[in-house]
């Protein structure tokens, strides 16, 4: 699976990506929504995992944008953030997120094993 990680923790995002990766997948990360949009413009991901608070775009700001755009179909979104309210896990899903991850809940290797079965 290739996935693309944003998030602007740097700790976060290099965890992640060594965790996923550790089990064979690709991992690309970006710092920001935007950065993440530009990635996507030029390369294909099966799966796009994002924070919801971000600098200058949150996380469902960044669903809807890949949503709208050509690779809607073959991209799917998981967002991956430390906001648990049920509020955000609705808009998320509304937005178009197959998936909400809350980091607290789970340990590192978990968010793999949940990330991999909402991909099936």
């Amino acid at each position: 699976m290739k996935i693309l990680l944003v998030d602007d923790d740097a700790f976060l995002r290099d965890m992640y990506a060594t965790k996923f990766q550790e089990v064979g997948h690709t991992v690309e990360v970006a710092s920001s929504g935007d950065e993440g949009l530009g990635k996507i413009e030029k390369d294909d991901f099966d799966v796009v995992l994002m924070d919801m608070v971000m600098p200058n775009m949150t996380g469902i700001d960044m669903i809807k944008k890949v949503q709208a755009g050509p690779k809607a179909k073959s991209t799917k979104c998981i967002v991956l953030s430390n906001q648990g309210e049920d509020r955000d896990k609705t808009m998320a899903k509304e937005a178009g997120a197959i998936g909400y991850i809350v980091k607290a809940e789970s340990i590192p290797s978990e968010v793999v094993a949940k990330v991999q079965e909402l991909v099936k």
